[in-house]
């Protein structure tokens, strides 16, 4: 089990929402971070409070993880700089909302680009290095939307199952390799995620706070869990899909995700990063 005190941890979509809950946490436990986004500004302004406040290292890096080639990027410009990386929490994510035609067929390109291709190459990337020294972990970001289709969502809830997926096949793999693996699986949780919609249609219950929800993942991890859904509720939904025939979980979650604005618009929601 990892220790996690005086470890070098890399995060993406660093610079709000549980990414940055995350680097806020660990940085307290006394750990270094590499925070890795798109808004260069909000990165700097977050590594100077914490290497001000808890005297830790921290090494920003710009990247944008949904562009061809970017996770080799990041990767190589870990190795240049010398960093040995001993944790990796692939946090960056976006959703679309609205029916899948209307949607910009280039940013759903980008959906998948971010939320899946990002998480496989830097897994694929980091994961000799943590094998190497016989420990480490990987947390990836799924979410509730993962445990079953989601029309209106089509594109982030298949690519949150993916991300389920893969986490538990590698927890599996690496069980008795000395390194941990952890699907998260939040539910709705106070996040920018949300803004651009302008409506509810796209969240589903009440919305759990990041600091619950990263402190969550963190227990999780210490218990060696392969997957976690944060709060009651939220896990008891993930279970519906067992409960009622696939269906009947269709519609229900299609009427639950159904635009609601005048002509069924597509919108857009804000990247997590």
């Amino acid at each position: 089990m990892i220790r996690l005190r005086d470890k070098w941890i890399l995060i993406t979509g660093a610079s709000s929402g549980i990414g940055e809950v995350f680097a806020r946490e660990l940085a307290v436990r006394g750990n270094h971070l590499i925070l890795v986004a798109r808004s260069e500004n909000k990165l700097e302004a977050l590594a100077k409070q914490l290497r001000m406040e808890l005297g830790i290292q921290v090494e920003v890096i710009v990247n944008d993880l949904s562009k061809e080639g970017a996770p080799l990027k990041l990767y190589e410009e870990c190795q240049q700089r010398r960093l040995s990386v001993d944790m990796v929490i692939n946090n960056a994510g976006f959703g679309t909302h609205g029916f899948f035609e209307q949607l910009s067929g280039e940013r759903q390109h980008e959906e998948v680009m971010l939320n899946i291709m990002s998480v496989v190459d830097i897994t694929h990337l980091f994961l000799p290095g943590l094998l190497e020294k016989g420990s480490g972990a990987v947390i990836n970001v799924s979410s509730t939307a993962g445990f079953q289709p989601d029309p209106y969502m089509a594109v982030y809830g298949a690519s949150k199952a993916f991300v389920l997926s893969f986490t538990q096949a590698l927890w599996e793999e690496n069980r008795t390799r000395g390194v941990q693996f952890l699907a998260l699986c939040p539910g709705s949780t106070q996040t920018e995620f949300f803004n651009v919609v302008g409506s509810d249609e796209a969240s589903v219950g009440k919305r759990s706070t990041p600091e619950h929800v990263v402190k969550t993942a963190l227990k999780a991890l210490e218990k060696g869990q392969p997957y976690v859904v944060p709060g009651f509720q939220n896990y008891m939904t993930a279970q519906v899909s067992r409960l009622l025939s696939h269906k009947q979980v269709l519609r229900l979650v299609g009427g639950l995700l159904r635009p609601r604005n005048k002509g069924n618009e597509a919108e857009t929601l804000k990247p997590s990063h």
